[in-house]
């Protein structure tokens, strides 16, 4: 029986089901769904459907004089609901402290503080993974030597953020050099990103006469340079790892070890994330969906931010799959989209 195919009754039975099993964690008994349903039912008919709800595998049954509880199919039944109802939940969060998407400057501090505000709203983990500097649209940018083999990139978002990040080189440059190419690109390619200039200097090569062709090899090299390190792993911030060890009973211990071993290696974990963006505003991946046996206790919820259609990194919730989805979806939506005009404006 695919889900299309529940009648409504069945559908609001399971819905209830699954919401006040997120509230308790206990299995539920049909006496209760019986006395919380909106509609008039008695108990022996919510039994025949949770029993044709296991059959399906909606639900399953802990011990034989419990109640039932949702398994990943029957979750993802409720929060496909919880979607659907308006595709995604357009709702507000008053924070607090409105004042941190003003701030300008620092992207690094903007990047914590969203992670804490996922954290700290959600009750449990929330991570931002960072966007690649060759994807952001750039007003200023700079090289600076750092040693013989390190060269650091200061960039200038248009929005007036500044992003910092030192990559290998094979190729020895001067200060001068790196100079040279900072002027040149910041003259021809302000309001560009890495990835058009790339392009541009590839293709547009042999039309430079031969005293230009090896500065613009050079700066290919460069970029390729960094290319290539950025192509080998995502950074990501974690907060709010505390929230999650105060719910130790809803994890089995070897599993609980396994997380937190992975929050350690936190470069599977942003290839993981990274994995699932897309241009869905949230998505929500529970237990087996994520293909980690590790993390088959949890729930991710997440969704991206970025500049127009342009795809830039994603944020969201780590939690276990007993979560209040009717405010974490929100909640996940209303950040990405506050991040997103942060990083949009243009002064």
């Amino acid at each position: 029986m695919r889900s299309t195919t529940l009648r409504e009754k069945d559908r609001l039975i399971l819905n209830l089901i699954v919401e006040s099993y997120l509230k308790s964690g206990k299995p539920i008994s049909s006496e209760l769904i019986a006395q919380r349903s909106s509609i008039a039912v008695s108990s022996a008919t919510v039994r025949n459907i949770m029993v044709k709800l296991e059959k399906h595998e909606f639900l399953s049954q802990p011990h034989t004089s419990a109640g039932r509880v949702p398994t990943d199919k029957g979750l993802r039944f409720y929060v496909n609901s919880l979607l659907a109802q308006a595709r995604v939940p357009d709702k507000q969060i008053d924070f607090p402290a409105d004042d941190i998407w003003l701030a300008r400057g620092d992207f690094n501090a903007l990047l914590n503080q969203v992670s804490s505000i996922l954290a700290e709203y959600s009750d449990n983990l929330g991570f931002v993974l960072y966007p690649r500097i060759s994807k952001i649209n750039f007003h200023h940018v700079r090289f600076i030597k750092i040693s013989e083999d390190k060269v650091m990139i200061i960039l200038v978002t248009m929005s007036n953020f500044v992003l910092t990040q030192i990559f290998r080189t094979d190729t020895y440059f001067t200060q001068v050099e790196l100079d040279k190419a900072s002027q040149y690109i910041n003259q021809s390619f302000a309001g560009k990103n890495f990835i058009f200039v790339r392009s541009f200097l590839l293709r547009e090569l042999p039309k430079y006469k031969a005293n230009y062709e090896v500065m613009m090899n050079r700066l290919i090299n460069l970029l390729k340079s960094y290319f290539s390190q950025e192509e080998q792993g995502n950074q990501i911030v974690l907060q709010g790892t505390p929230k999650l060890l105060e719910k130790y009973d809803l994890f089995e211990m070897e599993s609980l070890k396994s997380l937190f071993k992975n929050f350690e290696e936190k470069a599977k974990l942003a290839k993981l994330i990274s994995d699932f963006i897309s241009l869905d505003r949230v998505k929500v991946l529970i237990g087996s969906e994520l293909n980690m046996p590790d993390i088959s206790d949890c729930s991710l919820i997440l969704s991206h931010y970025g500049d127009h259609d342009q795809v830039l990194g994603s944020l969201g919730i780590i939690g276990p799959k007993i979560i209040p989805y009717k405010k974490i979806i929100p909640l996940v939506n209303c950040v990405a989209k506050r991040l997103t005009q942060t990083i949009s404006f243009n002064p």
